[in-house]
């Protein structure tokens, strides 16, 4: 607590002595839940930065992550995101050190409600949303962006392992009017092994008049670099806006494997969100898990989201 108490005054000073240079951010996710005759109230996410842009090319972002991780005790701050950004020309892009990744960025933008779940490959730790390395974005046409990431591959609450090897992406995002279609390859590496683990996924949005459907299938090959250990998830969400205030949204993701993976079944959302002011989001939404077809548990939950 004294190690976060002491970060927030250093962000605190940062603020005050560069408030008219930069951009200063901060997100909170709360909520709380009924589930199987549990009553919780939780803190999952508050995230604290700063961005500042340097030049019309250098441009700077640092984040942090506080939550409840298994690296660390129930409120640990982790630096999430140091990155620099450099745009040698106007259609390219490089980013390095701490960066968010590429895997489900897309998809997570898509669903449009981080602060209620994660996306499925982060849901299942498929992948992680920020490490160190570099990505280069890469603007071919006006409707079709490149891009590619080498990473340590560990995530960002983990340093390099003994064995040094990479972790690397890339893929492609092409728009066509209302829609927007994304494929992307992520290949991981072992020393324990001369099998690759691959990612591969494919996923699709649609946005018109109030209305927001996505999909996406993301299929992995020899899981944890064991051959043949191969699993599957398939995610559709959709929203729909009722008012200025209040929109309809609801999820369904579905998990298969060749083998016995414990994930193998549905997870369902369905809720009510209401915007209450700029910068604050409540939602109500009920959620169920299933394990091969039989119910595993049901839950109810208020969230909460406030930024600035």
């Amino acid at each position: 607590m004294k190690k976060l108490f002491s970060l927030t005054l250093v962000f605190a000073f940062t603020l005050s002595i560069n408030a008219q240079e930069g951009k200063p951010f901060g997100k909170v996710f709360t909520n709380f839940n009924h589930d199987n005759d549990k009553n919780e109230f939780e803190l999952k996410r508050a995230y604290l930065g700063y961005s500042y842009k340097i030049d019309d090319n250098f441009s700077t972002k640092i984040t942090f992550d506080v939550g409840n991780n298994e690296s660390g005790s129930a409120y640990t701050t982790f630096l999430k995101i140091a990155s620099l950004t450099w745009k040698p020309m106007s259609n390219t892009s490089i980013n390095m050190g701490m960066i968010g990744t590429k895997n489900f960025k897309f998809m997570e933008n898509s669903w449009g409600r981080r602060y209620i779940e994660k996306s499925a490959l982060d849901k299942e730790k498929w992948a992680n949303s920020a490490d160190l390395g570099v990505s280069l974005d890469y603007k071919l046409f006006e409707n079709l962006t490149l891009d590619g990431q080498i990473l340590n591959g560990e995530g960002y609450k983990k340093t390099q392992d003994a064995d040094g090897l990479m972790r690397v992406g890339f893929g492609g995002t092409y728009k066509l009017s209302n829609f927007s279609i994304r494929l992307f390859r992520d290949i991981k590496s072992c020393a324990c092994s001369d099998i690759d683990q691959e990612i591969t996924t494919a996923s699709i949005s649609y946005s018109n008049n109030g209305l927001n459907l996505g999909f996406e299938t993301d299929m992995m090959a020899n899981s944890s670099n064991i051959e043949n250990e191969d699993r599957e998830i398939m995610s559709v969400y959709g929203s729909y806006k009722l008012s200025e205030r209040y929109t309809l949204f609801g999820r369904y993701d579905d998990y298969t494997s060749e083998g016995s993976w414990d994930e193998d079944g549905t997870y369902a959302i369905a809720g009510v969100e209401a915007q209450l002011t700029k910068g604050v989001k409540a939602a109500v939404n009920v959620r169920q898990t299933t394990n091969e077809n039989d119910v595993k548990d049901n839950a109810l939950y208020l969230n909460l989201e406030y930024k600035f």
